[in-house]
């Protein structure tokens, strides 16, 4: 024991691996100061200034001077990234540019302020997030923050100075810093700066006297910052202590362990440590040790034990369990481990004689707690035992006599089988055919049955088999020694079998809690919403819990949501407080709690760090009301849930980010496409319309023809523009309704070669259409736009002399149609691009359009469930086949009258 112990081979590759993390990854140093004022950027700025010096890649990204000339003269020399200019309700505001920092990466970055709220349009609401992407990017960040800025704070600062700080940093910010560097200077010297204008203008200054910075408040939040910095300066010491098997105490800091049992005693005990703790502003640990290897405490002491635990942890205690072979060695330990300074044990009540049998406790952990102080404690004389030991009647005492039958049956067969052999068999052989029986009734039985077997072997191997036969005289005084080893070995090996025994429950019990915690991760990471979570989250902790459940979410209007039920759970209208109260205060409550006991329902928080989303609530099981580690294994089980549901929130946030970027992309995209197209014909119509208004000019007829042909054309054109950005956006919300009716393709091809006459200007369309060609079932207006906008295409992009071929066939319940024209053809590698919106080639940029049509001919043709692809020809051109299924059977044609009679 001590510095030169070896460390545990598995805790030292854990660190290793930390360690070879840590120094991978980018750094944190965050300047810590408990108000305004202190120096925090100053002295950011300062080591800034000494590592250029050294030659390091230093930049500014963003530095707060509020008009100090002190501060803004250290900025002179240092590269300074330019901000970004962002207009918010109708001003201009300077921002950090986080893209232009990703872009520059420089090997250390200056960001001043990280609670700071970003202007909305920033791709992150808080500085802190930034400063987390530029970490993730591997850039080495320095930054400031006040101590009323961190989130887990907040209430504790708005009580002291009456002012709700709205701008919070995440305490995980605080823990993912490798520095924390304190600026600190007394509260007086900052009072005068604040009086000289040095942290505000002298109007403000006098105010911020008068609220904030007074000195009562400037002490406590000192307080504050002075005992998280020393909370982070404590995690790395037990690190180090950790990394190098330190075992002897470092009095660094007061640490108290208080000792719990199921003795009434044990609740004076928990008092006195919250008390030694609260005096020392310390933290404590309740430890609750079950040796390996004794019988099992009655109900009545589990439930006292469970009582005091329950104390000790509203007292504010971490509950600590512990298995060990001895109570004394596992309470030393872990004090050890965890650098305690104090002890607190209870004064013996039981007699000398009893330690004397069994060992001391106190006498073994105050031999070896070494510099560990052991503060000894005695209980109240006439101590009420508690409610719950209280209430139970007298246990009755069970005796299993089946397993003494047993017993005396094993014994007697084995003492025939060695009278048959008493021939052949020496007497070693008899003694360990004896304790073989002892063995099997030692696993089989458990204690008393074995101890009883032991009895009865000893007796029969004197009466039967020891000279003089058939009595329970001992000839020989060596006999009595094997007659003691036999009991004696019967003894050891039915304790032995007890602590496996029990050994494989507390190894059963555990797999199948993380066989459980296992499933419900498993199911609850393939849940994409909070519905889903809950429903998973019910089913798994009706058949873990053997209880009826459910889980209700948290409403904005306050009143708890039913979201998911299993079983015949009592959720009333009173039992809706006990939920809304657990949403409220992030605690369980209801039945088997100090909260609202009188519920007959368990509601369980489902946190996301500190708050509650929803509540898991339990009907009447063995958990509510049943022991600590079941409570605490419910509580893990409801923070996984809680994760769920807070990843559930994040998917649907990050959707809708997700969503209204390509909201913003299509809009931009289409304004900056569209606007060009609709300006064309706007500006064609208003120039023609204009001419015709002027009295003074002379227009000929001839001209005043051409003019109003003119407007007909681009008012058309303008109306196809439209059409499509309308088509497409009922394509986009999946706002397109078909009605199908069962139609010839004949008749469609037919019809809109007829409204096209004029745009494919003589060019000619060949159609190969099979007379048998099934009907297809088609919303005619909606399959005719299709081929509108694909010969619209031929007439855009080919040579007026060529012209284009229309092809249908039919194959198995299904329709292929192709359009190939004899035009230049597709881009390479644009096969699937022609079909994304406002995707436009060479030939489409110089020929008009916004690039909608394909796109729009694509998502009609899917609704219909078919496909459209598009390929060149071998020969020059393109083809754009559309593979349409045949869904139903046609109606009936009935025949016509006057060929019937004909017929």
């Amino acid at each position: 024991m001590g510095e030169s112990a070896r460390p545990d081979p598995d805790t030292l590759l854990r660190r290793i691996r930390s360690e070879d993390e840590r120094q991978r990854r980018a750094k944190l140093r965050v300047y810590l100061g408990y108000a305004p004022g202190v120096g925090k950027t100053f002295a950011m700025l300062s080591a800034a200034r000494e590592l250029r010096d050294e030659r390091a890649d230093v930049v500014v990204g963003v530095v707060e001077t509020h008009g100090r000339y002190d501060t803004a003269a250290l900025v002179l020399g240092l590269e300074i990234l330019p901000r970004r200019i962002v207009e918010y309700r109708g001003r201009k505001l300077e921002e950090f540019d986080l893209d232009a920092a990703l872009a520059r990466k420089p090997k250390v970055l200056l960001v001043d302020e990280l609670a700071h709220t970003n202007a909305e349009g920033s791709r992150h609401a808080k500085r802190w997030q930034d400063v987390l992407e530029l970490l993730d990017a591997g850039i080495d960040v320095h930054t400031t923050l006040n101590i009323q800025h961190i989130e887990s704070l907040n209430d504790v600062v708005a009580q002291i100075t009456g002012v709700q700080v709205r701008e919070t940093v995440p305490d995980s910010i605080l823990a993912r810093a490798d520095e924390i560097e304190l600026i600190d200077v007394p509260p007086e010297e900052l009072l005068i700066r604040l009086r000289e204008g040095k942290v505000y203008l002298s109007e403000q200054a006098a105010r911020a006297i008068d609220n904030f910075f007074r000195k009562g408040n400037l002490l406590a939040l000192r307080e504050l910052a002075l005992r998280r910095l020393a909370d982070h300066v404590d995690r790395d010491m037990l690190a180090h202590r950790e990394e190098h098997a330190i075992q002897t105490t470092w009095a660094t800091k007061e640490r108290i362990v208080v000792c719990v049992g199921p003795a009434p005693a044990s609740a004076r005990l928990v008092r006195a440590a919250a008390r030694m703790a609260a005096g020392l502003r310390a933290p404590w640990a309740a430890v609750c040790v079950e040796p390996l290897g004794v019988a099992p405490m009655s109900s009545a002491d589990r439930e006292r034990l469970e009582g005091h635990l329950r104390l000790a942890e509203s007292l504010g205690a971490e509950i600590v369990r512990l298995p060990g072979a001895k109570i004394s060695d596992a309470v030393l330990d872990y004090s050890r481990k965890h650098n305690v300074t104090r002890i607190v044990i209870g004064k013996p009540t039981h007699s000398r004689l009893r330690d004397l049998v069994r060992g001391s406790l106190l006498d073994e952990v105050v031999r070896g707690s070494g510099d560990i102080d052991v503060h000894v404690i005695s209980g109240d004389v006439g101590e009420i035992p508690s409610p719950a030991a209280t209430a139970q009647p007298p246990r009755e005492v069970h005796v299993d006599w089946d397993a003494y039958g047993w017993v005396a049956g094993l014994v007697a067969l084995a003492t025939a089988v060695a009278g048959v052999g008493r021939a052949v068999f020496a007497l070693p052989d008899i003694v360990m055919l004896y304790l073989l029986v002892i063995m099997i009734v030692a696993n089989r039985f458990g204690r008393g049955p074995s101890l009883a077997a032991a009895l009865l072997s000893v007796g029969s191997y004197d009466f039967f088999f020891i000279p003089p036969y058939y009595t329970f005289n001992i000839s020989d005084v060596r006999h009595g020694l094997t007659f003691v080893m036999m009991f004696a070995t019967g003894l050891v090996i039915s304790g032995l079998t007890l602590r496996i025994r029990r050994q494989e429950r507390q190894a059963r019990l555990r797999e199948e809690q993380t066989a459980a915690l296992f499933a419900l991760s498993r199911d609850l990471a393939a849940a994409p919403d909070e519905d889903q979570v809950a429903e998973a989250l019910v089913r798994h902790a009706t058949n873990v819990f053997a209880s009826p459940a459910a889980v209700l979410l948290g409403d904005p209007s306050g009143t708890p949501r039913l979201v998911a039920s299993a079983g015949e759970l009592p959720y009333e209208a009173q039992d809706q407080a006990v939920a809304r109260w657990v949403i409220e205060h992030a605690r369980p409550a209801g039945l088997g709690t100090d909260t609202l006991p009188g519920s007959r329902i368990l509601c369980v928080p489902l946190r996301a760090g500190a708050t509650a989303l929803g509540v898991l609530a339990l009907g009447a099981s063995r958990t509510p009301g049943g022991p600590l580690e079941d409570r605490h294994f419910l509580e893990t089980y409801a923070r996984q849930a809680g994760m769920a549901l807070e990843r559930a929130d994040l998917a649907e946030d990050a959707k809708a980010q997700a969503l209204r970027a390509r909201t913003e992309e299509m809009r931009s995209s289409l304004l900056s496409t569209v606007s060009h197209d609709l300006r064309t014909p706007l500006a064609a119509i208003t120039g023609a319309s204009s001419m015709l208004l002027d009295a003074s000019a002379r227009v000929t007829e001839a001209q005043r023809r051409d003019l109003l042909e003119t407007i007909g054309e681009e008012a058309s054109r303008l109306e196809r523009l439209v059409g499509n950005l309308l088509d497409m956006t009922r394509v986009e919300s999946g706002g397109l309704r078909l009605k199908r009716e069962w139609m010839p393709l004949e008749e469609i091809v037919v019809s809109v070669l007829t409204r096209l006459e004029g745009p494919l200007g003589g060019r000619t369309i060949q159609k190969d259409i099979p007379d048998d060609l099934p009907l297809i079932p088609v919303d005619p207006i909606l399959f005719e736009q299709v081929f509108v906008n694909l010969l619209e295409n031929v007439a855009k992009y080919t040579p007026k002399k060529s012209g284009a071929e229309i092809r249908a066939r039919a194959k198995d319940r299904r329709v292929v149609i192709e359009v190939m024209d004899h035009g230049p053809g597709l881009p390479p590698g644009a096969e699937q691009k022609i079909f994304e919106k406002f995707f436009r080639g060479p030939e489409a940029r110089s020929g008009g359009g916004v690039g909608l049509g394909l796109a729009i001919c694509r998502g009609i043709v899917e609704a219909h469930g078919g496909t459209l692809t598009a390929e060149n020809r071998p020969e020059g051109g393109a083809i754009f086949r559309i593979d349409l299924p045949i869904v139903g059977s046609a109606p009936s044609v009935p025949a016509d009258k006057d060929t019937e009679a004909a017929a």
